[in-house]
């Protein structure tokens, strides 16, 4: 996923680690820029391709994490395509990460393909760096898309695996038919 011989900063590595070492399922990552939400891949299956539909073995739970936030969110769910990230109305406020455009190293992609944890890329407004004035607003605007993404958690299996005894099995893979990415338990 990472190139070889790309540089990667000392508190990307610290999230890296952070990231392996607690089972987390869920993440969210917010910029400025747009008014919209990415799903992986970011990254596109022909890196020579800009704006490539790049999707991963688990799209369906990808546009649902991503529709829950975009449907709670007061702004990306309007549909007037005139505001701000209107140009996304048609696609219900969400789109592949890729097919948007495509960019080597985010951490969606990461979370993916190296831990248990999906995460989605909330552009929470079209300014990239917004006035401290806007920050209330835009906080306003994100606590209960928010809040309803965090509920997402509780979708989906959920339970221990454990040996015949009852004692938990550490790193045990998990395959689910139809889905070729599989994710591993906890410690």
């Amino acid at each position: 996923f990472f190139c070889s011989g790309f540089q990667v900063a000392p508190e990307t590595k610290a999230v890296m680690k952070w990231l392996r070492s607690i089972p987390f399922v869920l993440s969210a990552s917010l910029h400025g820029g747009e008014l919209v939400v990415t799903y992986p891949y970011d990254y596109s299956r022909h890196p020579m391709e800009e704006k490539m539909f790049s999707p991963t073995p688990d799209e369906k739970v990808f546009k649902m994490l991503a529709k829950a936030y975009a449907d709670a969110h007061p702004v990306i769910s309007d549909r007037s395509e005139l505001r701000c990230g209107g140009n996304f109305v048609k696609r219900g406020g969400i789109i592949n990460g890729a097919e948007w455009y495509s960019f080597t190293g985010g951490m969606a992609d990461f979370n993916y393909l190296h831990t248990n944890c999906f995460e989605v890329t909330v552009e929470v407004g079209c300014e990239k760096f917004p006035l401290e004035e806007e920050l209330f607003t835009i906080w306003h605007e994100n606590k209960g898309a928010l809040l309803n993404y965090m509920e997402m958690v509780h979708r989906g299996i959920k339970g221990i695996v454990s040996d015949k005894f009852g004692n938990p099995i550490k790193n045990a893979r998990i395959s689910v038919r139809g889905i070729q990415h599989d994710v591993t338990t906890g410690n």
